[in-house]
């Protein structure tokens, strides 16, 4: 029997229904934002600005490890860091309606970051710099880390026992997923025993938002442990001369604030391997939700794995540079 897709039973009523359970009395406008993991909605109020709805994926999160999200969003907030903390209703930020968990967000607006201005790295660097600072104070006791098992080693695993990759190519994939695997081992040896600290984990440019007041950062969904260089790397675009300039201007705001370890430019190339691998499984993990094949149409076919492996082979290469450094 097919597996029933996780938002089936969640109607535009059962959404409204849920604010309304919440005494915040919604107008009935809707409107769905761009979200695959989770389903994300303005939601207009009677006589008060819209708020965001955010319905967490069944199954993903356990209670504890969103509320581990939300706690440690309060304490940016709480120290003044621009970032979007769920709202305090009933005295909880975590509820329940209908089988669903969710939470809700004021609205923030801004724009994409401009990453080629020096002085605009230099503003998010500070913030990040702060964003660590206070995350490296208490750790995740719920929530998963970001490391060579959970980014690499599971999701080829699956990946492998799973009908996606075509017959012709599992092979090859599973060649040069252990090669990319050791290069992955040993550039963190390379790196040797770096800290760990409570992270965004996915701060890419599209969880930031710019405006005329500085970045603020969005999304904590994939807050997770790891090195601090996960939250650093996304952010450095282009070939290998442009990626030090923005590094150097983000490590410029980012050490007024907090202490960076450059043995972990050893783990660069590694983690977005690790990227790499790991997207590819949560695609294929997310296929029974119909918003994935709509969105996602290349995906699965000889041509994607194949690119896929090419990828792979890049990194494999990149992997064994030396790493990048800031000027």
């Amino acid at each position: 029997m097919d597996q029933k897709p996780p938002f089936a039973d969640l109607t535009p009523d059962t959404l409204l229904d849920a604010i309304d359970a919440l005494g915040l009395p919604a107008s009935g406008s809707l409107l769905a934002l761009n979200s695959y993991e989770n389903r994300v909605y303005q939601v207009g109020i009677d006589d008060a600005p819209p708020i965001i709805a955010k319905i967490y994926r069944p199954d993903r999160w356990t209670d504890a490890q969103i509320q581990e999200e939300h706690t440690y969003t309060q304490q940016l907030a709480a120290a003044e860091i621009p970032v979007i903390a769920p709202m305090v209703v009933n005295g909880n930020t975590l509820h329940s309606h209908a089988g669903y968990k969710l939470a809700v967000f004021a609205r923030r607006g801004g724009r994409c970051p401009e990453i080629g201005q020096p002085d605009v790295l230099e503003w998010i660097g500070r913030f990040l710099g702060r964003i660590h600072a206070i995350g490296q104070t208490e750790p995740f006791v719920h929530r998963p880390a970001i490391d060579i098992h959970t980014f690499g080693e599971e999701p080829v695993a699956w990946l492998l026992d799973s009908d996606f990759i075509p017959t012709e190519l599992r092979d090859d994939y599973r060649a040069q997923t252990q090669l990319a695997l050791d290069g992955v081992r040993r550039a963190f040896d390379r790196a040797g025993n770096v800290a760990t600290l409570r992270l965004h984990g996915d701060c890419h440019l599209g969880n930031i938002l710019w405006t005329d007041a500085g970045p603020h950062f969005v999304d904590f969904d994939d807050a997770r442990t790891g090195p601090a260089v996960q939250d650093l790397w996304m952010l450095l675009g282009g070939e290998r001369e442009e990626q030090s300039r923005h590094l150097g201007d983000l490590l410029a705001g980012y050490e007024d604030f907090c202490e960076f370890n450059t043995r972990e430019l050893h783990l660069v190339e590694a983690l977005r391997t690790l990227r790499i691998i790991h997207y590819a499984a949560w695609l294929a993990r997310r296929w029974t939700d119909p918003a994935f094949p709509a969105a996602f149409t290349w995906f699965g076919t000889a041509h994607y794995w194949q690119q896929h492996l090419l990828q792979l082979r890049e990194q494999i290469a990149q992997m064994a540079e030396p790493p990048l450094w800031s000027h």
